[in-house]
C-alpha cells in the first residue's frame, strides 16, 4: 500500500524531478495547492492572486522509504530559509511549504524542522509552512515531468 506526502519548495519542475529519483517514490503529480481560487491554471498561479504554491504530490511505499526521509530530503534539495524565493525564481508559488496528509505526517514534519532548527543546519531561520493539506489541483499535461522531458534546457534552483 502505498502514501501521499506533498511538498513545495520553489519550481514543481525541478522538485517533482529530485523526487522522482528518491527509490521507493511510486509516482509523482505537480500540481498547486494551499490557495484559495479552485482549479487554477498556471498563469493564475504565476499572477500571485490565487494564494497557491507550485508543489509535487509524491506516491512513496512507506516499507522502502518512510516519510520521515522524504521530509529530511526536502529539507536538502532546496533553501528552506528564503521566503517566497528559490534561486532566481521570486514569488509565494515559490514558496517552501510541507501540506501533510495525516497527524503522523504533520508530527514528523514538525520535528523534523525543529530538530534542523536546533541544530542550526542552516544560517538563517527556516521559514518553511507546516499544515495539512487542502485540495491539490493537477497542473497542466505539459507541466508533467518537464524536467525529464526538457533536460539539459532548463535550470532549476535544486539541489540534485
Amino acid at each position: 500500500m502505498t502514501e501521499k506526502a506533498t511538498f513545495a519548495a520553489g519550481c514543481f519542475w525541478g522538485v517533482e524531478y529530485a523526487f522522482s529519483q528518491v527509490t521507493g517514490v511510486k509516482g509523482t503529480v505537480v500540481g498547486y495547492t494551499g490557495g484559495h481560487t479552485a482549479d487554477p491554471t498556471y498563469e493564475q498561479v504565476c499572477s500571485h492572486t490565487t494564494g497557491h504554491a507550485e508543489a509535487v504530490m509524491v506516491e512513496f511505499d512507506p516499507k522502502v522509504v518512510t516519510y520521515e526521509q522524504l521530509v529530511k530530503y526536502f529539507f536538502k534539495i532546496h533553501d528552506p530559509t528564503t521566503k517566497n524565493r528559490q534561486g532566481p525564481d521570486i514569488g509565494d508559488q515559490y514558496r517552501s511549504a510541507i501540506f501533510t496528509h495525516n497527524p503522523e505526517q504533520q508530527q514528523i514534519a514538525e520535528q523534523v524542522r525543529e530538530a534542523l532548527t536546533r541544530g542550526r543546519a542552516y544560517r538563517q531561520a527556516i521559514v518553511t509552512d507546516i499544515a495539512p493539506a487542502p485540495t491539490f489541483y493537477p497542473a497542466e499535461e505539459y507541466h508533467q515531468e518537464y524536467y525529464v522531458k526538457h533536460k539539459g534546457k532548463i535550470q532549476c534552483p535544486i539541489n540534485l
